[in-house]
């Protein structure tokens, strides 16, 4: 089978290695691990409790609460991220490079500080009421609630859908566009009829991220005080309901797994071709203001208010305990769990991506699928699944920071695996097979040769774990060691004590350090305006 533009082949006749074979396969096992040990542990609940339980008003209140916040996201999510790509791509949008970049930034946001954000500058006796009560405003619309957490989700959000969007418009063959005109159809129906079918599966994918991070997003409802799975959960586990923490994560995971089911039947197979490129751009007229005050309303919102907050908090002067303080050692802690997590995902990334991209084998090819099994799981889930597991089987390395980084590797391996797989089929098999030629055995050909050639790839994948993994919250909230304190976790004790001040600094490095990660997806896309 021939891929990436005939540079390598995945072969089928050579027996599998056995030391990759075991490795692979060890890691596929590792990954599966939480999710089997919470099915079991779901199992010994006993099946008419299970089902009182899951019928009771509250269990499935909190099903449609968390199934109308995914539906809500996603559907506002495309309708601001698909017109935001059309405009930066295909119109005569004034300073599209700059609305480029601004519109696309808000992804470097973690939900949660922007809503601490929003819930400060929009609560009660918030920064926007305190300056509009000299006006006679005395109240602000709700901000906590459903409403308030899908306009915050959104807007942290959409960039996903932006972003695939915006990549499949560039690889649009225009000249179809062209030809369409030429045949008396009008924008809008050439739109229909030739734009929108080539999009659509990359809309489908930008939206599959968007309902899976709505999903599975614990901050955000815990802040705007809606019940979702993620809240209902932790305050379950919080309280020692066991049982019930442990039956909504397993109705939450099936609730992950038909997305994903039902955006693979969305998507389809449909094929998108890159042709030839005509210069022709949509004249926007008499709707440039409007257009130009939609991204600046959605950068303003999604940019300036969070960014215009913590600078307020920095300011704030309140005295707090010792406890609150914010130390340096937060910071380097989150680094260095952030860059162990890196290091064993591209370690236990390597054999799975190398036989997933160069043998054609079924082991190869489950191996790779079980990876993402831990990337679909809220991380939420996959704390309270190895909680559970480290206080009854893994009793030694509970409360360490060998399962927090476990936890780490199970979500974010696909990061590292996914990277190191594109790189993998890039490298001509000729290369390594020259190097076996003169001697070098195949271990001896992998490290002079391939490797070198899959280093980029390596250091994308891990650096890609380490941003994703700072900013990591559930999971790291249920399994860090007592007294371990991240900048995550000291954001969270600092908001939930009411000392917004301390949260400043940390929300602002977290930020800094998650604009690297915006930097890499930029400078990969290349944002040239046309």
């Amino acid at each position: 089978m021939a891929t990436d533009q005939g540079t390598t082949q995945k072969t089928a006749d050579d027996p599998l290695p056995l030391g990759l074979t075991v490795a692979a396969a060890a890691v596929a096992a590792a990954v599966l691990l939480p999710l089997v040990w919470l099915v079991r542990t779901a199992l010994d609940v006993g099946v008419a409790e299970g089902i009182a339980l899951l019928t009771r008003p509250t269990t499935v209140e909190v099903f449609f609460n968390s199934a109308l916040l995914v539906a809500g996201v996603t559907a506002a999510s495309i309708l601001l991220g698909v017109p935001l790509a059309f405009l930066t791509v295909r119109t005569d949008l004034p300073f599209a490079r700059f609305w480029t970049v601004a519109v696309s930034l808000p992804l470097v946001i973690p939900s949660y500080i922007g809503a601490f954000a929003f819930v400060s500058a929009f609560g009660p006796r918030g920064a926007f009421q305190r300056f509009l009560a000299p006006l006679g405003v005395e109240s602000l619309p709700e901000i906590y609630g459903f409403h308030g957490a899908v306009l915050v989700l959104t807007l942290y959000t959409y960039p996903y859908v932006y972003i695939t969007t915006r990549a499949a418009l560039k690889s649009l063959d225009t000249t179809l566009i062209d030809a369409a005109r030429t045949l008396q159809h009008s924008r809008r129906e050439a739109f229909r009829h030739v734009t929108l079918p080539h999009i659509r599966p990359a809309v489908a994918a930008g939206s599959l991220l968007v309902a899976l991070y709505a999903l599975s997003d614990f901050g955000t409802p815990a802040i705007m005080q809606f019940d979702a799975f993620t809240r209902v959960i932790y305050v379950e586990f919080n309280a020692f309901g066991r049982d019930t923490a442990t039956l909504l994560s397993l109705q939450l995971v099936g609730l992950t797994v038909f997305i994903l089911a039902l955006e693979s039947k969305i998507s389809g197979n449909e094929r998108t071709t890159a042709g030839g490129r005509s210069t022709d751009v949509v004249p926007l007229g008499r709707w440039t203001l409007p257009a130009v005050g939609l991204c600046a309303a959605v950068a303003g919102l999604a940019l300036v208010v969070p960014l215009g907050i913590l600078v307020t908090w920095l300011g704030d002067t309140s005295a707090v305990g010792q406890g609150l303080a914010f130390r340096a050692e937060y910071a380097f802690n989150s680094v260095g769990v952030s860059a162990a997590a890196a290091i064993v995902a591209t370690i236990a990334g390597l054999p799975v991506a190398y036989l997933a991209a160069k043998r054609e084998s079924t082991i190869g090819t489950l191996a790779e699928r079980a990876t993402y099994v831990g990337y679909a799981v809220p991380g939420v889930v996959l704390g309270l699944a190895l909680v559970f597991l480290g206080t009854t089987v893994a009793t030694p390395i509970y409360q360490t920071t060998f399962l927090l980084v476990f936890a780490y590797l199970v979500r974010f391996l696909p990061q590292a695996v996914g990277s190191l797989q594109a790189s993998f089929l890039r490298v001509d098999p000729a290369l390594p097979e020259a190097a076996r030629t003169l001697g070098r055995t195949p271990v001896g050909a992998f490290r002079s040769v391939t490797l070198p050639l899959v280093a980029p790839g390596l250091l994308g994948g891990a650096a890609l774990v380490f941003l994703t993994t700072m900013k990591e919250l559930p999971a790291t909230l249920l399994l860090r060691p007592s007294g371990f304190k991240t900048l995550v976790v000291h954001i969270w004790t600092a908001y939930a004590s009411g000392y917004f001040g301390q949260a400043a600094i940390p929300a602002l490095i977290l930020l800094g350090v998650s604009g690297l990660s915006m930097l890499v997806i930029l400078s990969q896309e290349g944002y040239d305006v046309r």
